[in-house]
C-alpha cells in the first residue's frame, strides 16, 4: 500500500489528507505548528468552482455540506469604481453568483478539513530534509530528531517551502513590488445602516490615483445553530461533536477591504506597524475619496488591520518525477489578489489524490500530475500578477485602465465580449 507523506497542514495539505484517507490511502501530515489553533486567522477565501469540485472530491459528503451551509453568497461578478464611488464597468454576471462559488472563513473551513484527521494530523513537526532511498522510499526528518518514511512525500509547506527549496534549488521569486494592507468591519445593524448597498451586495475595486482597494462582504447564508442541525447526524457518523466543531469555528460576519499599492508609496516599516498605525496609513490616502469609503477604512475593528507583503513564484517547467512532488504555495505561490491561490491548491490536491487512489502511482503518471499542476497553477500566477501590476502602475497608466473600464461599461456589447458581463 502506498504510504504518503505530507509536509503541511495548511488548506492544501489537509484537502489531499481528507481525499486519501476518503480513497483508503495510507497517509500522514506533520505540520510544524504546535497547536492545532495556531493560525486559525484571516480573511474570507472566494471558493469558485475549481475548487469547489475540489472539495467535493475529497471531502466526505457530510464535511462538503456543512462547507456550504456554514458560507456566504460571495454575490455575482466585479463591481469597477473609482474612488468617488462612480461605477465605471462589471467584471462577471450581474445576475447571479456563478454556480459553485461560496465565500468560506479561512478559519471555518480549516476547522473543518481538521474534522475527523486527529490520527493523521502530527503537530509540532518542523521538517528539515528529505532523503531518498535506493528503494524508492524516501524519508522526511524533523528538528525534533525524529523522522518518517513512505513511498511518496508532499511538499505542501507555503511559499517558504524547504522541501520545495531541496527538490528545486533554482527556483526562483519575483519581485512583485507591492504590499497590502487589509482590515474588517463587523457587519451590525448600526453599520450595514450606513454602508453603501454596493458594498454589501459583494466584490467591489475601486482605483484611485495610486493602488486599489478591494472590498468583499462575508455574511454566512445562515447561523451555526441552523447549519449544526442541518448535518449533525451525519457528522455524528463521521465522529465528530458538530456543536464542539463549529463552535470553535465561530467567527463574525464582515465586510473586508484590502488596499494595495505599490511598496515605494506606503512607510518603510509599514510591515512593523500596529493596527490602528496602519488604519491611518490608509486613512490618510482615503481623505479624498467617497465619504463612505473614508470611513470604511476608519471603522476596520480593532487589531483587524495587518499588512502583508507580495511574492510570487518564477514560472517552473516540469521536473523529473520521483518520490517528492510539490503543491500548491510550495510551487506556485502568488500574490492574495483575487482568491487564486487557494483555489489552485485545491485542485492540485484534487488532482494528486485522484492520480494515488489508484495504488502505487507510475513516474509517468506523477508526470502527468506535475504537468497539469504547473500549467494550471501558473495560469493563476499569471492572472494574479495582472492584477497586482494595475496597483502598481503609475497615474498616466492608472487614467489608461480607468478609461477602458468606463467605455467597457458604457458599451454593454463590449463590456459582456471583453469583460463577461
Amino acid at each position: 500500500m502506498t504510504r504518503v507523506l505530507i509536509i503541511g497542514g495548511g488548506l492544501g495539505g489537509l484537502c489531499l489528507a481528507q481525499g486519501l484517507r476518503r480513497a483508503g490511502v495510507s497517509c500522514a501530515v506533520y505540520e510544524r505548528d504546535h497547536k492545532l489553533d495556531a493560525r486559525l486567522q484571516g480573511y474570507r477565501i472566494n471558493i469558485e468552482a475549481t475548487g469547489s469540485d475540489a472539495l467535493q472530491a475529497c471531502l466526505p459528503p457530510a464535511l462538503w455540506r456543512i462547507v456550504v451551509a456554514t458560507a456566504g453568497d460571495p454575490g455575482p461578478g466585479l463591481g469597477v469604481f473609482d474612488h468617488h464611488l462612480r461605477r465605471l464597468a462589471h467584471i462577471g454576471s450581474e445576475d447571479r453568483t456563478a454556480d459553485g462559488e461560496h465565500a468560506v472563513s479561512r478559519l471555518t473551513l480549516r476547522r473543518l478539513l481538521l474534522a475527523g484527521l486527529d490520527d493523521l494530523v502530527h503537530l509540532g513537526k518542523e521538517f528539515t530534509h528529505y532523503e531518498q532511498h535506493d528503494d524508492g522510499t524516501v524519508t522526511a526528518h524533523f528538528a525534533d530528531g525524529s523522522s518518517a518514511t513512505g513511498d511518496l512525500l508532499v511538499g505542501a509547506d507555503g511559499s517558504r517551502s524547504r522541501v520545495r527549496r531541496q527538490l528545486l534549488p533554482n527556483a526562483r521569486t519575483v519581485d512583485t513590488q507591492a504590499i497590502g494592507v487589509g482590515g474588517k468591519v463587523p457587519l451590525t445593524p448600526q453599520t450595514s445602516a450606513w454602508l453603501p448597498p454596493t458594498l454589501l451586495a459583494g466584490k467591489n475595486m475601486m482605483l484611485p490615483d495610486q493602488g486599489f482597494l478591494f472590498t468583499a462582504v462575508f455574511r454566512r447564508r445562515q447561523t451555526v445553530s441552523e447549519a449544526v442541525e442541518q448535518v449533525a447526524d451525519d457528522l455524528r457518523t463521521l465522529g465528530v461533536d458538530p456543536e464542539i466543531l463549529l463552535a470553535e469555528a465561530a467567527d463574525y460576519d464582515y465586510l473586508m477591504w484590502a488596499y494595495v499599492a505599490h511598496r515605494d508609496s506606503v512607510p518603510p516599516d509599514v510591515t512593523t506597524m500596529s493596527s490602528d498605525t496602519l488604519r491611518n496609513v490608509v486613512a490618510d490616502r482615503a481623505r479624498t475619496w467617497h465619504p463612505d469609503l473614508y470611513r470604511l477604512v476608519g471603522a476596520a475593528a480593532p487589531n483587524s488591520v495587518s499588512a502583508f507583503t507580495f511574492s510570487a513564484a518564477a514560472p517552473l517547467q516540469p521536473w523529473p518525477a520521483g518520490p517528492v512532488t510539490l503543491l500548491g504555495d510550495a510551487v506556485h505561490h502568488m500574490p492574495p489578489v483575487g482568491g487564486l491561490g487557494g483555489n489552485a491548491a485545491l485542485h492540485d490536491a484534487a488532482l494528486l489524490c485522484q492520480v494515488l487512489s489508484g495504488g502505487r502511482p507510475s513516474e509517468s503518471a506523477l508526470a502527468d500530475y506535475q504537468r497539469q499542476m504547473l500549467s494550471h497553477g501558473f495560469a493563476a500566477v499569471s492572472e494574479s500578477m495582472r492584477n497586482v501590476r494595475v496597483a502598481v502602475q503609475g497615474r498616466p497608466a492608472r487614467s489608461a485602465v480607468r478609461a477602458f473600464f468606463r467605455t467597457c461599461g458604457a458599451l454593454p456589447p463590449l463590456q459582456r465580449a471583453v469583460l463577461g458581463s
